[in-house]
């Protein structure tokens, strides 16, 4: 589908390019083209032959991979068969920025939590790294509620991988568990043994958010480490 490519060269912007890639300093293949641009693409290839476009093999440019990326979260398909796309997609995650909105788009996880859990529970024992922040992004974007806090904080608490990406997951994690559920990942917290770093990175994300009141963050500011 040579139409896609020229259309991703089409809608580069330098500026934005530059902006981007000083957010992902280890991928040295991005265009610049903003989300909402992508998002329609991959609409439009959704609509055209998306089956050829997932076959493609000659990928040149991020945005590619994000758009095969959002274009599985578009598929119409058995909850089963759409997983098959993901689990052949997750190998070719290499930054943040493809594994976040990948993990955005696949919003039919909210109609099968229970086939997506059991799913993605082998990603988080994965010593890939992201393999493993696809595993927290899906948590933290989909099952951080009443049936599976306690699960998601146990997850947490065996975390133990040194990669950057990974580690910023799982502390993203850990302060969207704090917004909405601050009394048992306070308890989490007090307990936990977590790497200093991990550890204390969640503490500054969650003083940071603008959802958790001014008192609770002093509290939380005295338990860095």
């Amino acid at each position: 589908m040579d139409w896609v490519k020229k259309r991703l060269l089409d809608e580069a912007q330098a500026d934005y390019k530059k902006f981007s890639a000083s957010l992902i300093p280890n991928v040295d293949n991005v265009l610049g083209v903003r989300l909402p641009v992508l998002r329609k693409i991959a609409k439009e290839i959704y609509q055209d032959n998306w089956r050829e476009f997932l076959k493609n093999k000659d990928v040149e440019y991020m945005e590619e991979y994000t758009l095969q990326g959002l274009v599985i979260g578009l598929i119409k398909d058995e909850p089963e068969a759409v997983l098959g796309y993901v689990r052949d997609f997750v190998p070719k995650i290499d930054n943040w920025a493809v594994c976040d909105t990948f993990c955005g788009s696949l919003k039919f996880t909210n109609k099968n939590k229970k086939l997506v859990w059991d799913f993605i529970l082998p990603y988080l024992n994965s010593g890939a790294e992201f393999e493993l922040r696809f595993g927290i992004v899906m948590l933290l974007g989909y099952f951080i509620d009443e049936e599976h806090i306690e699960e998601v904080l146990k997850i947490l608490g065996n975390f133990g991988h040194e990669g950057y990406y990974a580690r910023m997951a799982a502390a993203w994690a850990l302060s969207v568990c704090y917004v909405k559920f601050p009394e048992k990942t306070f308890v989490y917290l007090q307990k936990s043994n977590l790497d200093k770093w991990t550890y204390n990175k969640a503490i500054q994300k969650i003083v940071e958010s603008f959802r958790v009141d001014k008192e609770s963050k002093e509290v939380l500011k005295t338990m860095r480490r």
